[in-house]
């Protein structure tokens, strides 16, 4: 079964956009949780060393624009390369 690498990327975007909208609100929420997640998931790291600053509606836009497009160009090359080997059996 091919992937189409367009719709693959628009799951993968839209997926992506939607768990950085939720980790945006429930660090906004539950700020001392969510940095206790985070120490958790990356152990080995000092997260203490970094500033906790508020995150503006302009720095949430980039961010949330940049890491979708991201998601997207992964979803569409993942598809890419998974038929490309896909055809090579």
């Amino acid at each position: 079964m091919k992937h189409d690498p367009i719709v693959t990327g628009h799951a993968a975007g839209a997926t992506t956009a939607i768990v950085y909208t939720v980790c945006r609100l429930l660090v906004g929420l539950f700020p001392d949780w969510m940095y206790s997640m985070g120490q958790s998931w990356f152990h080995g790291i000092a997260l203490q060393k970094l500033e906790n600053t508020n995150l503006t509606l302009g720095s949430f836009f980039s961010g949330f624009i940049s890491v979708t497009i991201s998601a997207w160009l992964v979803g569409f090359l993942f598809a890419s390369m998974y038929n490309s080997f896909l055809t090579k059996k």
